[in-house]
């Protein structure tokens, strides 16, 4: 019994790692856009990218393997994220370098 509940805990963690895909993503585009003045554009593309992969990854992978990233329909998800993703690059290419 305790052999069965260890082998569905292990593929229960597996599936997560699209989710840490995205989550890698985001944290490295922090830490680039906090790295210096000048590195915030490329910080705010970084995160959207990882939003754009998290999309993708909602559309190609099955619900029972997408993980955390299914948190309503397929649908919904990818909407929310291909909108963040657009809307964050986008920003990032039209607001103006500051002096």
């Amino acid at each position: 019994m305790r052999r069965r509940s260890e082998s569905s805990a292990a593929a229960r963690s597996l599936r997560q790692w699209p989710l840490l895909i995205v989550v890698i993503g985001v944290v490295a585009g922090l830490v680039v856009s906090f790295l210096g003045e000048s590195t915030w554009r490329l910080g705010c593309l970084l995160i959207g990218a990882a939003l754009g992969i998290g999309a993708v990854e909602r559309i190609a992978l099955p619900s029972r393997d997408a993980g955390l990233l299914q948190v309503r329909t397929k649908a919904f998800d990818v909407t929310v994220l291909a909108v963040g993703a657009v809307a964050i690059i986008a920003l990032a290419i039209v607001v103006p370098e500051g002096r």
